[in-house]
């Protein structure tokens, strides 16, 4: 069975503590990727990224403060790794293992397991969500790869992650926004709400700056997202009435005993009379004749 049929994990979707809980401390050594799974210490510089790890941004001032915090108390949560080659590929612990760059340490827990790729993308995704790290971009990303190269449905990955099938849809949506805006909720300039109500709107990486510089809320962003649409039936700004004409439609309302409307133009305009009884329209037909009443 290959990673692309591989079932996943029993116990992913109820997070990492279930998937990790086997884990039986062991005594700190370092060791080679042959030596048999378990909690250890191994130097830092044995550990390597995941090329394809679902984050990309990295907060340099939380990262900064973490590795303050690991100068002062070391790394108490271990990181998942996997063995590959020489060394060991991170799974699930990027930041922390940036940090403890940072912090100079030298060694730092992991827990090692032998997981394939299918799986490594999966926990990398789960822990991240579960951490709240990523943001729309990189989450719906991780989405499109694990139904891309792997086979999964929208219905599995909500049960992965706890979301609804709703939810990953939507932030696959954003995968369809031009490359400047995607990169604009990378790093934080919009939030998925205003990025959504720009899906579909032309020169959607313009209004994007505009939305960001302005500070728009997503019900004004979504407003100026229509009226970009070439085809955008835009309703008529209401326009402001004569001081004199609504006092004449008054004036004559008061004489006839009917609802007056003046429409006045340029080039002329309407006179409208609206009755709601025959009686009415006799009336108003004996005094337009002359007739008497």
């Amino acid at each position: 069975m290959n990673d692309a049929t591989r079932k996943p994990r029993p116990g992913l979707g109820r997070g990492l503590s279930s998937l990790l809980g086997d884990a039986v401390p062991e005594a700190p050594v370092s060791g080679t990727p042959d030596i048999a799974s378990g909690l250890r210490m191994l130097p830092v510089s044995s550990l390597v990224p995941h090329p394809d790890q679902p984050r990309r941004h990295f907060d340099e001032e939380a990262l900064e403060e973490l590795a303050q915090s690991l100068k002062l108390r070391g790394l108490i949560q271990p990181i998942v790794v996997r063995p590959t080659g020489h060394n060991y590929q991170i799974v699930a612990g990027e930041r922390r293992w940036r940090a403890a760059q940072r912090a100079r340490l030298h060694e730092v827990p992991v827990i090692v397991r032998d997981f394939n790729e299918a799986e490594t993308m999966e926990i990398a995704l789960v822990e991240n969500i579960q951490r709240q790290d990523l943001n729309a971009i990189e989450e719906a990303e991780a989405y499109a790869r694990l139904i891309r190269e792997f086979g999964h449905s929208q219905e599995a990955l909500g049960k992965l992650v706890h979301k609804s099938r709703s939810h990953i849809a939507n932030l696959l949506r954003l995968l369809d926004l031009p490359e400047g805006v995607r990169n604009m909720v990378v790093v934080g300039e919009l939030d998925m709400g205003h990025a959504r109500a720009l899906i579909g709107a032309p020169e959607a990486e313009k209004l994007a700056r505009e939305v960001a510089s302005k500070g728009l809320s997503v019900r004004e962003t979504e407003k100026l997202a229509r009226h970009a649409k070439p085809n955008s039936k835009r309703k008529p700004e209401p326009k402001i009435r004569d001081a004199d004409i609504s006092a004449l439609e008054h004036q004559l309302g008061d004489v006839l005993g009917l609802n007056v409307r003046i429409a006045h133009g340029a080039k002329g305009g309407t006179l409208t009379l609206s009755y709601s009884t025959l009686d009415q329209l006799d009336m108003v037909c004996q005094r337009l004749s002359g007739e008497r009443i």
